[in-house]
């Protein structure tokens, strides 16, 4: 799924790196605590949290992933965004809440835990 794709499906607006839009991910991920993002995550997903600090883009960053999305209207500071923009790592947000957002993502097709689409021989 492209990033775009998101952005659309989530009623988002776009905070940095609008020039990476058109950039595929496979997978996503929904979690305010940042170790299960480093436990459980694969590398090209998507985070969705509510955590505003600069830990946030620093897991991101670590785990390869692509693009963060702030759920429930949240916007982080200019530090955040700062980061995010120097790592090239989309940062959007939406008014909708993390459950919602995922299940949004989830029966567009976006799955969880996985790099690369399944394979459908």
């Amino acid at each position: 799924m492209k990033i775009k794709e998101i952005v659309r499906l989530l009623e988002a607006d776009v905070l940095t790196c609008e020039n990476l839009l058109d950039s595929d991910v496979y997978s996503a991920c929904g979690s305010d605590m940042m170790s299960d993002v480093l436990a459980f995550v694969k590398d090209q997903g998507v985070l969705l949290t509510g955590l505003l600090n600069q830990q946030v883009v620093r897991t991101a960053e670590m785990m390869d992933m692509r693009c963060i999305v702030f759920v429930r209207n949240k916007r982080p500071g200019q530090e955040v965004l700062s980061l995010a923009e120097e790592n090239g790592i989309v940062l959007l947000a939406t008014a909708e809440r993390m459950y919602e957002a995922c299940g949004r993502l989830y029966t567009a097709g976006l799955i969880g835990g996985c790099t690369k689409p399944a394979n459908t021989d």
